[in-house]
């Protein structure tokens, strides 16, 4: 709009709204929040919008040529304001008064002190304790993503070939706002699908290269870069890029997280990391997310892992002490980063303080163990120099301890010297005066001044000067008190300046440590996870995994269902078989193959596992298809979306991989989905890899393949109808459930009969003779017979079809 401002009025804008407006016009992508007092003021259309957003109440702002829409929030409501305007999808540029209103010659002066951005805060009350991602992503030799944790400095990126990749490692960090590159942007069809996946910010950036290494990768870095000093300032500066190949972690593409519920719910609103997170600290909390997110492959560290885990296992006393202490530290990793910035203010310095005085004793209980930097110098000067509560604003005063700093000590005598010289005023001037009421009072707009009661009004003296009459009472001065108090207002400028000059020297000492602070918070960090992953193994009897080469899990069970439900183990062992699971519906397959699953994963982040015993091998990618997922909004059927998944699976499933497959072939008619399945059961029996196969099509279990393993979930048959015992057992179901879990669901009595029979007299028309032949017939590959066994065949086919006994045959 360019200077415009809607409203009414012929006039010029006032000075006021002139200033605002150019600010805006500044930032056209922010809503820019305009100080006026204590509130941040929005004015014309922006107020318009800011009122819709939070439900805030419309006023207008009038002066003699022109009136405007007004909408406003109080500072000291900030955070909580802005949090939700962020999480509308509003980018707030923040305007404060730079100058104190008493000091400025006409209009206060303003400028933009913070940008705010979902993907940029530093701010500690906007942040989630998570790790907050921007991300950007470009194209080039691949795709090229890169992340950015402003909060923290964490930089980092990766090349990767095809866009199913980058959908997953995209869902793997869930950025907090997303740069596109202009060939993405400008691309409807790109847009249109990210849009769908990722319903999060999408910003502009210059994507101009920076750094080593491919191009895609160098330009989303110097997206990410430009965009940060941008919103930062010219002071930031992230950790070293750190180039990572997803190739070195245990894949888990977005379908994995999705149906093992990792990080976010399906149903319900229980998921693994809300299991394992009895972290103490924020930083431990985003490693914990970060080791979930990238289980590892190689048997070392994670033995080197278990180790640390364990001894916090089997020393409770030490693991309560540490956890103990731990709950106290702020959040270092973050804290440096503002330090660096030049934001940490007098709140932060004391929970610093608080911090440090914490890590020697975690560091003695430790030993070796925890080798934290040594940050006592930087303790001891925090706690010489601050007040043991100091205040939220540097500019409220009063943060420096007595005795820090002899000039400041000198300035504050002087100016408690100059407050005394008040208050022995009024003992001396009702002495010298005889009105026993006088009384020195202060107020803004008079400053000091001497005030005596209308029946005193003849005993005042000829030197006093009236400054205000009030209905019972009269305020005068005295010209030395006119002089006392300049002195006074000379002085408290001078603590207060003095206060800030030795605040920002005791801040920039900090800032030279916030290394040293890191590394104290990584190794913290480590320390909290380790006794997270230990305190949950105790309370919930979690048992040390072992590495190896077969599946072998004893009395295993679901992390998180077994939180909330009595749970039955149940055990599963398997040295690469094809191993189908058969049962009623309800009987618990799902969860027996999703625990096989989680206990795979839990093991290979190097936390112990809900089972009596477990070996494992170390797989390279956890596959699933499990259903629940479909995605009937995208208007693809639940059919198309299923096939589209298993054909992934089949592509880069490995002998290393576990895959779980839970119902294929559910979503088309029986015949086809039998067909169906049968193929993809060979295809996966064929790559050698770790395979559960859920299915209710009975056909399966007898299918002729060398490597089938069969189990099943027991269900047991009682007088009354069903009972299901969420048991698995060896060897295939013993029949079709489906007629007895229709009766258990209420289905009228009539329809249930009714469907009893038309399955006996099925059952019987299939094992009639004809039957055999086709079964026989369906299963073979005609292209894999020699003319010899062919011809024996069709004799073996006709004696099935007239039922004679294979062995009658001649030939």
């Amino acid at each position: 709009m360019g200077g415009m401002l809607k409203g009414e009025g012929p006039g010029p804008l006032p000075p006021l709204l002139q200033q605002y407006v150019e600010l805006r016009d500044r930032y056209p992508e922010y809503l820019l929040l305009f100080q006026v007092g204590d509130f941040y003021e929005c004015f014309g259309e922006d107020a318009e919008r800011l009122a819709r957003a939070l439900g805030l109440a419309l006023t207008h702002k009038t002066s003699k040529d022109f009136t405007t829409p007004m909408a406003g929030i109080p500072i000291r409501a900030f955070d909580a304001y802005a949090e939700r305007l962020l999480k509308l999808g509003f980018r707030l540029a923040v305007a404060d008064q730079v100058e104190p209103a008493e000091a400025a010659e006409g209009l206060v002066r303003r400028e933009v002190t913070q940008l705010l951005t979902p993907g940029t805060l530093v701010q500690e009350a906007l942040l989630p304790r998570e790790a907050n991602y921007l991300a950007a992503v470009a194209t080039g030799d691949g795709w090229g993503v890169a992340f950015l944790d402003v909060s923290t400095g964490e930089f980092k990126g990766t090349l990767l070939k095809g866009r199913s990749a980058l959908y997953d490692e995209l869902f793997r960090h869930r950025p907090a706002e997303v740069l596109l590159a202009p060939e993405l942007r400008d691309n409807p069809e790109f847009l249109e699908e990210f849009r769908k996946r990722f319903p999060v910010m999408l910003s502009e950036a210059p994507f101009e290269p920076e750094g080593e290494g491919p191009l895609a990768l160098r330009r989303a870095q110097g997206a990410l870069l430009a965009y940060a000093a941008r919103t930062q300032g010219g002071g930031f500066t992230p950790r070293p890029f750190c180039s990572y190949d997803p190739g070195a972690f245990m894949h888990l593409p977005e379908a994995t997280l999705r149906a093992l519920e990792v990080f976010e719910p399906l149903r319900g609103q229980d998921t693994l990391f809300g299991v394992l997170d009895e972290t103490r600290t924020a930083p431990g909390r985003r490693l914990l997310q970060s080791w979930l997110r990238h289980p590892l492959l190689d048997r070392g560290p994670l033995e080197a892992r278990l180790v640390r885990v364990e001894r916090f296992v089997r020393e409770g006393a030490l693991r309560e002490e540490v956890r103990r202490r731990l709950f106290r530290l702020a959040d270092l990793e973050r804290l440096a980063t503002r330090l660096e910035l030049g934001r940490a203010g007098p709140k932060d310095l004391a929970a610093l303080r608080r911090s440090l005085e914490i890590l020697p004793g975690i560091g003695a209980l430790l030993g070796e163990e925890a080798a934290l930097p040594d940050l006592s110098a930087l303790r001891d000067e925090l706690r010489a120099a601050l007040v043991d509560e100091p205040p939220l604003k540097l500019s409220e005063g009063g943060l420096i301890r007595e005795g820090y700093d002899p000039h400041l000590d000198a300035l504050r005598g002087a100016q408690r010297e100059g407050v005394a010289y008040f208050l022995e005023l009024e003992e001396r001037e009702r002495a010298r005066t005889g009105i026993p009421t006088l009384k020195v009072g202060y107020n803004a707009v008079f400053g000091y001044h001497l005030e005596v009661t209308r029946p005193y009004y003849e005993r005042v003296p000829p030197e006093y000067r009236p400054v205000q009459t009030l209905k019972d009472r009269q305020r005068y001065t005295l010209p030395e008190m006119r002089e006392r108090e300049r002195e006074l207002y000379r002085l408290e400028a001078q603590v207060r300046r003095r206060e800030e000059e030795l605040f920002l020297q005791v801040r920039e000492r900090a800032r030279g440590e916030a290394e040293a602070l890191r590394e104290a918070a990584r190794i913290l960090a480590e320390l909290d996870v380790y006794a997270a992953l230990a305190e949950v193994a105790v309370r919930q009897g979690y048992v040390r995994p072992r590495f190896g080469e077969r599946l072998l899990i004893r009395a295993g069970r679901h992390p998180v269902v077994e939180r909330k439900t009595p749970f039955v183990p149940n055990d599963l062992e398997t040295g690469g078989e094809l191993v189908l699971v058969t049962g009623p519906n309800m009987a618990g397959k799902s969860t027996f193959l999703r625990q096989t699953a989680l206990i795979a994963l839990l093991a290979q982040i190097g936390s112990f596992v809900p089972a009596e015993e477990a070996e494992l091998p170390l797989f390279d990618r956890i596959l699933t298809r499990i259903g629940a997922a479909d995605d009937l909004a995208g208007g693809r059927s639940t059919f198309m979306v299923e096939m589209e998944e298993v054909a992934l699976i089949l592509k880069e499933a490995t002998e290393q991989s576990l895959v779980l497959l839970d119902e294929v072939g559910r979503g088309t008619s029986s015949l086809d989905g039998v067909a169906i399945a049968t193929a993809v059961a060979e295809a996966l029996h064929e790559r050698r890899c770790y395979a559960l196969f859920a299915t209710h099509y009975f056909e399966l279990t007898a299918l002729p393949l060398p490597r089938l393993k069969n189990l099943h979930v027991a269900a047991k048959e009682e007088a009354g109808g069903l009972t299901f015992y969420h048991q698995v057992l060896p060897g295939p179901a013993s029949k079709s459930y489906g007629v007895e879990v229709a009766r258990l669901a209420g289905l009228p009595k009539e329809v249930v009969e009714r469907a009893r029979a038309l399955l006996q007299a099925m059952a019987a028309r299939r094992e009639g003779p004809g039957e055999a032949a086709l079964e026989r017939l369906l299963t073979l590959d005609p292209d894999r017979l020699t003319p010899l066994e062919a011809l024996r065949l069709l004799h073996e086919l006709k004696a099935l079809a007239l039922g004679l006994p294979l062995d009658t045959m001649k030939g």
